[in-house]
């Protein structure tokens, strides 16, 4: 969902893309959902200076009824209530609930969090919301623990070191791609959560192997992602440039 300030040119940038916006909801007059934040020299930390709800704050979503029988779900980065709702009425159960989330909703409505995670079979979080969530400060103890509350697996991103995926009883250390320059790194999040449920939905495999294929290509995607600002660097990238990059990180493992 989108407020009217969304702009027809970023629609026809989605449609240029192949991307299916059949639920893609416009209030007029309304806001989008708006966030700032402030990153430190170390770009792995950040401080939120602005959370605007706008069109999220009395969001009903409508699910199309072509998308009532995905095999994959992805929950964004969205409010847990709306997250739970979606859940609750597709009328076939997923193969797979993918959620994504950050400290804004951990600190704000832990409660339908909470509930989320238990309905959940992949949670991506970073480091510092894996610690939020677990009261737990070590990401591997962090980890353990919040694959007790539901999940089966685990990502958790670690900024310019990579990503580790975790299961209750294997873990993958995935580094990262060292880049000359990093711009922006908002939207790398986004970025790796939409590479790595691509991964999984193209080749239709969730065994753990290829689950760490979608990590690494996850990890080489979020690296175009903060070279520029917003979608910039991801436009106009071909195959080659991608899979070089996928391939220099297999090469490190």
């Amino acid at each position: 969902v989108v407020g009217d300030d969304f702009g027809e040119q970023n629609i026809k940038l989605l449609k240029k893309h192949n991307i299916n916006i059949e639920g893609l909801e416009i209030i007029e007059d309304e806001k989008t959902f708006f966030w700032s934040g402030k990153y430190h020299e170390n770009m792995n930390f950040r401080d939120t200076l602005v959370t605007d709800l706008n069109v999220l704050e009395n969001f009903n979503p409508k699910i199309p009824t072509s998308y009532e029988d995905c095999n994959y779900l992805m929950l964004a980065n969205l409010m847990p209530s709306i997250q739970l709702q979606v859940i609750r009425n597709l009328p076939v159960k997923p193969k797979l609930i993918v959620t994504d989330t950050m400290n804004y909703w951990i600190e704000n409505c832990l409660e339908d969090l909470m509930l989320v995670i238990k309905s959940t079979n992949i949670l991506i979080i970073n480091d510092e919301e894996a610690s939020q969530i677990s009261k737990i400060n070590n990401v591997v103890e962090a980890a353990k623990k919040i694959l007790k509350m539901g999940p089966d697996f685990i990502i958790v991103k670690k900024g310019a070191d990579g990503a580790i995926l975790f299961s209750k009883d294997m873990q993958f250390n995935c580094p990262s791609i060292l880049v000359e320059k990093c711009y922006d790194p908002t939207g790398a999040g986004d970025t790796f959560a939409g590479a790595f449920i691509g991964h999984l939905n193209c080749s239709n495999d969730i065994s753990f192997n290829n689950m760490k294929l979608g990590v690494i290509k996850a990890c080489a995607m979020a690296s175009f992602c903060v070279e520029d600002f917003g979608v910039n660097n991801l436009l106009n990238r071909n195959k080659g440039e991608i899979q070089e990059r996928i391939e220099s990180l297999k090469n490190k493992i």
